[in-house]
């Protein structure tokens, strides 16, 4: 009788927990092995004194194929984010929307002259023309920046420097707008086709799903377990070996499911992205449910100092913060030297400009992210030169965004691509 064949997948972020999941269904043997104390990787929440942090600003883009094969999202009781933003800059704030999803906030949208009305009709007709487009084409043909493909489409620099650059300097982590516009694509026909939110436990509550999804599938996590090395067993090109301080383990198969720099050093794909995008979000408290104008939407910084953009997650989720307190986070791109108490006086200051009717006094900062390796840079022309999972050596293959594209669909695409790869190539 033929044993079932095991296969450990190194790392419990959302590729990893996503191809756990797909191998067990499969009928293999699967062992997640996880470093940290909890699964998540790039994906976590810290719970203290009543708050909830994300692990830096993190979205659930609810339209994405992805998340709606692999999550409940009514499980995860989602709270949604107004549509548009809220553009500010020094005595001036402005809301931009879309019409179509909130038409109380067509009035605001009409007027808005941080807009003008030739980039709002092209902006309805970038809609129209990206609503039916399948997201399996965008990533293949010509390519050029976010800034580039605008401005052929005869968007405005005013355009871009008010509203797409902050927002999409929120999404892409780059606020010059020289990413991929296959990644602008993707994320514009998806915000026009779902919703932006947040589960009400915070974003670690998707991992935690993800999770228990593996696990009734009959997968075992492990959590606290760092792998040093993986490697082609002795004398045979079918199995391998995971090291970890505790042994080696022998598997028919690894999925190895790291971040970036860790996959490379593991597997020696040297495709695999390193070059990155880094970011600081800090989260801050205001006594009492403050009232900042932001109407559940993002704040975008259209000036040249503070913070990218602000969210007043309270008012978006009630749950991240205790009854009767606010919650808002600021989100700094790249590596700042600032110390944290620097980066939340410039938080302050920004929000005193944008809200001169209102005093900032209690303002408190409470916690700080710097994440060195936010997400992997995806410049024009990148995606072509992606990993495959099955690029490593021997029975190993990868799982990650960095096989796709840097995004939780992404991540959990790739779980699912690294899973059948697996199975395929095991049943052959």
């Amino acid at each position: 009788m033929e044993s079932t064949p095991r296969v450990t997948v190194v790392g419990g972020g959302l590729a990893g927990l996503v191809a756990a999941r797909h191998l067990a269904g499969g009928g293999l043997d699967v062992t997640v092995l996880e470093r940290e104390e909890t699964v998540g990787g790039r994906v976590r929440t810290v719970e203290r004194d009543g708050y909830r942090f994300d692990r830096g600003f993190q979205v659930l883009f609810t339209a994405y194929p992805a998340v709606r094969q692999e999550l409940d999202l009514k499980a995860l009781d989602l709270r949604r984010f107004a549509p548009g933003a809220t553009i500010a800059r020094p005595n001036h704030r402005s809301t931009l929307a879309d019409p179509r999803r909130e038409p109380r906030a067509l009035p605001a949208t009409l007027f808005n002259l941080d807009v003008s009305t030739g980039d709002k009709f092209r902006a309805l007709e970038l809609w129209w023309d990206l609503r039916s487009a399948d997201p399996a084409e965008i990533f293949s043909g010509d390519d050029e920046s976010i800034a580039q493909y605008l401005r052929d489409r005869g968007f405005s620099d005013r355009f871009l420097e008010n509203f797409v650059g902050p927002f999409y300097g929120g999404i892409t982590l780059d606020r010059s707008l020289s990413t991929s516009k296959r990644v602008f694509e993707y994320t514009f026909r998806t915000l026009a086709r779902g919703a932006t939110a947040v589960p009400a436990a915070g974003m670690g509550a998707i991992p935690r799903q993800l999770a228990d999804r593996a696990r009734a599938a009959g997968a075992t996590i492990e959590t606290g377990v760092d792998v040093e090395s993986v490697s082609r067993a002795d004398g045979t090109e079918d199995a391998a070996t995971v090291s970890t301080a505790d042994g080696e383990r022998a598997s028919d198969a690894v999925v190895v499911a790291t971040d970036p720099p860790t996959a490379r050093e593991l597997t020696g794909v040297d495709a695999i992205p390193t070059d990155a995008r880094a970011c600081v979000t800090q989260y801050y408290r205001l006594p009492g449910e403050a009232e900042i104008g932001a109407d559940r939407r993002l704040l975008l910084n259209a000036g040249d100092e503070g913070p990218n953009h602000v969210v007043p997650h309270s008012a978006v989720a009630p749950e991240y913060a205790p009854d009767g307190e606010t919650l808002l986070s600021a989100t700094y791109l790249g590596d700042r030297e600032e110390s944290d108490a620097e980066l939340a006086a410039l938080t302050r200051e920004t929000l005193e400009s944008w809200f001169p009717e209102r005093v900032f006094d209690d303002f408190e900062r409470l916690h700080t992210d710097r994440i060195n390796f936010a997400q992997f840079d995806q410049p024009p022309g990148i995606h072509e030169r992606l990993p495959d999972a099955r690029d490593p050596d021997g029975p190993v293959y990868l799982a990650g965004d960095y096989t796709q594209w840097s995004s939780i669909q992404g991540a959990m695409d790739s779980g699912r691509e690294a899973a059948r790869a697996v199975i395929e190539d095991l049943s052959g």
